[in-house]
This record gives structure tokens, C-alpha cells and sequence, in this order.
């Protein structure tokens, strides 16, 4: 984790680099970069939070090019990956039911959306994620693209937390 005041004093390149693993939208992070100094972590935030309101379709699928399958563990060594991993903790690989359900779900919702799901797994259970999964199913094409762009804006703030602090 980087302190505010040194994300502020940090080199473009360096303070690029802290916020890349965040979200697979490089001009999110470029905007933020540029934006230093922030006088507060909450200014931060809240450049952030704005900065994620402005995504769109577009921008949804090049941050899902990132992520993996919920209920999968991200192979990759990247830093994008190390956080999903984390985020993933509470799907319990071990319950073979659940897993067999989620693939199932994820299979159809890739079927019907042409992406993969995403939520934000941090501080839901496996079974809370597939009832998500499920009700999702039922949305219309323009309902899941602002409902996973919310999922997306969660994931990338939380994320956020964890690389910057006080």
C-alpha cells in the first residue's frame, strides 16, 4: 500500500503503475495520475468515483478482458490477478456443487451476455454469488451492461482502498 503523500510525489510512470492493477481501463488511472495532488484520500476517491461513472459499454468490455470467471482462480502472476484471487476468497473451491454451478451459470450467461459475469465477490458467499448470477440472467441486454458497470465501479474502488492509504 502507498500513502497518499507519496502517490502524490511519485513519478508518473510509478504512480501509473499503483493504479493499473485497479482496473483494466488504462485511462482511468491515466486521468487519476494526472490529477495529483489530491489534498485528501476522500478527493481521491471521489475523482475516482467520478471518473468511473463516466464508463461505458466500451469501456465495460475492455475492463472484462481482465477478469477471470467467478469461481475460477486467475492463473495469471499479474497484479490484476493477485486481487482477484483475493476477491474470490469465499467461493469454496472444495463444495464441487457450487463450482458445478457456477460454471453452469457462468457458462450461460456468456451464452446470453457474450462476456463473462462479474460481481463483486469481496464479502459475498458463493451461494450469495450465484443467486446473483442467477437473477441476472433474467436482465435485458441494456439492464446487465449498467448492472455489471456498477459491479465494475465497486470492484475497482475497493481495489482502490487497498493501494492507496492515509
Amino acid at each position: 500500500m502507498t500513502a497518499l503523500h507519496d502517490f502524490n510525489q511519485q513519478r508518473y510512470e510509478d504512480a501509473l503503475a499503483h493504479l493499473l492493477p485497479c482496473v483494466a481501463i488504462p485511462a482511468w488511472a491515466e486521468a487519476l495520475v494526472r490529477g495529483r495532488p489530491y489534498p485528501s484520500r476522500d478527493a481521491l476517491f471521489d475523482a475516482a468515483s467520478a471518473l468511473a461513472q463516466q464508463w461505458d459499454e466500451n469501456a465495460l468490455t475492455l475492463a472484462l478482458s481482465a477478469h477471470p470467471r467467478i469461481g475460477e482462480k486467475p492463473a495469471g502472476t499479474q497484479a490484476e490477478a493477485a486481487l482477484s484471487r483475493q476477491e474470490q476468497g469465499a467461493v469454496n473451491e472444495n463444495d464441487s456443487a457450487l463450482a458445478r454451478a457456477l460454471r453452469e451459470g457462468n457458462a450461460r450467461y456468456e451464452a446470453r451476455f457474450g462476456c463473462v459475469f462479474l460481481i463483486r465477490a469481496k464479502g459475498r458467499s458463493g451461494e450469495d454469488i450465484l443467486q446473483a448470477l442467477e437473477r441476472r440472467l433474467k436482465n435485458t441486454d441494456a439492464q446487465e451492461v449498467q448492472a455489471a458497470l456498477e459491479q465494475l465501479r465497486e470492484i475497482t474502488l475497493l481495489r482502490l482502498e487497498g493501494v492507496i492509504g492515509e
